[in-house]
């Protein structure tokens, strides 16, 4: 099936999520992402004060850089790129919606929410959720052949990892941090 993308939005090939985690790398990881690949905003772990600190600053790296500054949860005044999250998160969004998926029914629910492309999870195990439920690579390709979007893979890719999926892209929080 041929993979919807929308000509006003280009998806990006390369998605770094911020998180807790990587919070301290993210500076070096931005500086190695190139033109049109994109930084998606989490940063769940702060207050509202500080968490918008950390977004003027890594948006303003970004976009020096030609990364789009993806948010979740973020407020409209916060002028992002677009949206990250579930369905209905990213149906009250705008510019480039990033929808994330972890079955069949996710991947309809997003292609209804007018996604622009799933990030399709997880592929391999992960440190955010440790011993949980992985898709593994074969039921993964079998979700994203049957995507009527752009799949973007997460959950333990590396560069490496990516290389072997024949898909759009691939995002990480530690991979690319």
């Amino acid at each position: 099936m041929r993979k919807r993308q929308t000509i006003a939005k280009r998806v990006p090939r390369r998605v770094l999520l911020s998180d807790a985690r990587n919070d301290a790398g993210l500076e070096r990881a931005i500086a190695r992402l190139g033109h049109g690949d994109a930084l998606v905003f989490r940063h769940y772990h702060l207050d509202r004060a500080p968490r918008r600190t950390r977004f003027v600053t890594l948006a303003r790296l970004a976009r020096r850089r030609g990364v789009m500054v993806i948010g979740a949860r973020v407020p409209r005044m916060w002028h992002v790129d677009g949206v990250y999250g579930g369905a209905r998160e990213i149906m009250a969004g705008s510019g480039l919606r990033l929808a994330t998926a972890h079955s069949l029914q996710e991947i309809a629910a997003a292609a209804r929410a007018m996604a622009d492309a799933i990030l399709l999870s997880p592929v391999y195990p992960t440190r955010s959720h440790p011993g949980g439920k992985v898709l593994g690579p074969v039921r993964f390709l079998m979700l994203a052949r049957l995507s009527p979007l752009p799949v973007i893979a997460l959950g333990g890719m590396t560069r490496a990892r990516a290389a072997h999926l024949p898909v759009h892209g691939w995002a990480a929080i530690d991979g690319l941090a």
